[in-house]
């Protein structure tokens, strides 16, 4: 692609000059929320923050980080990091996750990648094990999603297919494990009765087999592996649907926390337990209750649980469940194909850009702001740096965490003046939210507050100017709800801890000396996401943005 593609017109308002030093921070998990003592980022100190809000409201404004804004199906759809970081670098909406998935589905594009060509070497020898989340919730997979894949690989070539069924209870109603069960039993009969031998082979609730998340509990995990590499269970019937019928009657069990269970042939044996030669796709395509189980299928040197057997196969997730451990190595499908992004701009254009994080997020101001490119635009223009984080603890142990560390590198490279944009993440709201720690969590709101305001504390001394934002919600709720808003309660009255990911809304920013008096935010982008940031930012850079990007959000008033 040629610079000439990358030139820009200069804006053409005087009150947005080329050549101010810009200071890009992203709080990692930093959503808005109604105050009160769940929302951490209210019970924590932060003067910096609260001095934005408050100080000038035409400088300050919320944007959209879930949903469609960042390219997810529905607004019941949290966002995350990766599609947040894209969404701020790249300037537009990507179809991401679930909608990526139907696309490839639809099109047929999933059976012509490299994912799927790797597990299909197994089709002529092998069974091909399917292993996910049965529901139709669309939050983290979708039953008519796996009926398609299910039709899609048996007409390429599998004749041997076992399903992995994991049932939901939490997305959808608790029961309707029975329906899907009929449902896929129904397709399988019908493949069976053309030739294909396909069964469900091991099932298990949700909560309490395989789909565990931020190493909370390995032992969800082994339930899982034990079932499906195994074919080890408690429990043991012939058939799917009378298992999940049969083990809905134990007293206290619902379809989220069904006990693991086997189908066995005549003879009692396992009828798909998964062995060397065999092709494994983890279906989920949201990525975090994913994850732990691809690592125990992937890594050599797993060491989380005894793994008694480890098979070798082929295996891939629907798509990449963590794009900075790589992780699957093999997927089915591609993350969206991003290009012209806001850095790739600004470098061809001559703005110098330093990057810096943490180990945990370093990857999202590098990697998923570039659009899922590694490596430089040019390396001569572009620094990336990246502070390593603790390793071997829990974030909440030290909640803290390199924030610090951080702004003083971003400090110093505002101040060397060698930079024109300064872009950084801070981890902490995020990663500390996500252990469920409050009081942990409160301390990495203030470490991360402290570390904004040294960050503009140096720009301050430069005439340049900041944005400061996030790029999704967390630490401003800490605590499960019921549809009025009410927090709930465990079977023994102690509050539900949430670890996720929340679907708040997240603050921009604007500000300092170099920032002409005359700019402040539009009132008519009231809709605005995370995808208007690059647009906002290429404008206090004294750039146009290309016309295919988010309008931007702000304009210059004349006084």
């Amino acid at each position: 692609m040629g610079s000439s593609e990358f030139s820009w017109k200069l804006a053409d308002h005087p009150k947005l000059p080329k050549g101010k030093h810009i200071a890009l921070i992203v709080l990692d998990g930093w959503g808005e929320a109604n105050p009160d003592k769940y929302n951490c980022i209210h019970v924590a100190e932060t003067p910096t923050m609260d001095s934005l809000k408050l100080g000038a409201p035409e400088k300050w404004r919320l944007v959209r980080a879930h949903g469609k804004a960042v390219g997810l199906p529905t607004e019941d759809d949290m966002g995350n990091s990766e599609v947040g970081h894209n969404a701020l670098g790249a300037g537009r909406i990507y179809a991401q996750g679930a909608k990526l998935v139907d696309l490839a589905l639809a099109t047929g594009s999933i059976y012509d990648g490299e994912g799927f060509n790797y597990i299909k070497e197994c089709f002529s020898t092998g069974t091909l094990h399917l292993i996910g989340l049965l529901s139709d919730g669309g939050v983290h997979s979708r039953l008519d999603q796996l009926q398609l894949l299910i039709k899609g690989a048996s007409e390429r070539g599998a004749k041997r297919i076992r399903i992995h069924a994991l049932t939901d209870g939490r997305d959808v109603l608790d029961g309707s494990s029975v329906g899907f069960v009929e449902t896929l039993e129904k397709d399988l009969a019908e493949l069976r009765a053309k030739g294909v031998d396909a069964q469900i082979a091991s099932g298990g609730g949700r909560m309490y087999v395989t789909m565990d998340r931020y190493e909370n509990d390995w032992g969800v995990v082994k339930r899982g592996w034990d079932a499906q590499v195994l074919g080890e269970a408690p429990y043991k019937f012939k058939s799917a649907l009378e298992a999940v019928k049969k083990l809905r009657e134990i007293p206290n069990t619902s379809d989220q926390y069904l006990p693991p269970f086997v189908i066995v042939d005549d003879s009692g044996k396992p009828v798909g337990p998964i062995v060397d030669g065999d092709a494994v796709v983890t279906i989920n395509f949201r990525a975090d209750r994913m994850t732990m189980l691809a690592k125990a299928l992937e890594y050599e040197d797993f060491d989380k649980f005894d793994r008694v057997r480890v098979p070798k196969i082929r295996y891939a997730g629907m798509l990449q469940y963590d794009g900075e451990l790589l992780l699957p190595k093999k997927y089915l499908v591609s993350p969206p194909l991003i290009e012209r992004t806001s850095g790739e701009y600004l470098v061809h254009n001559g703005v110098r850009t330093f990057a810096c994080s943490e180990t945990v997020k370093f990857g999202h101001v590098t990697f998923f702001w570039n659009g899922n490119r590694s490596g430089y635009f040019n390396q001569e223009l572009e620094e990336y740096v990246e502070v390593p984080s603790d390793s071997g603890i829990t974030f909440n142990v030290k909640p803290k965490m390199k924030a610090l560390e951080i702004a003083e590198k971003a400090r110093d490279a505002i101040l060397s003046r060698k930079f024109d944009q300064i872009r950084v993440n801070l981890p902490n709201s995020d990663m500390v939210g996500h252990t469920g720690d409050i009081e942990a969590t409160v301390v990495a709101c203030k470490a991360a507050d402290q570390a904004v305001k040294m960050i503009l504390d140096a720009i301050e001394q430069v005439g340049g100017i900041y944005v400061v934002t996030a790029d999704h919600g967390n630490a401003e709720d800490m605590v499960k709800r019921n549809k009025k808003g009410t927090p709930l309660l465990d079977k023994e009255g102690n509050i539900q801890i949430l670890t996720s990911h929340t679907l708040q809304p997240v603050p921009v920013a604007i500000g300092g000396p170099g920032l002409a008096s005359g700019v402040r935010f539009r009132n008519d982008v009231p809709t605005g996401g995370l995808a208007n940031v690059a647009a906002t930012v290429m404008n206090l850079h004294g750039f146009v943005a290309p016309d295919d990007y988010e309008t931007t959000l702000i304009e210059v008033v004349d006084n």
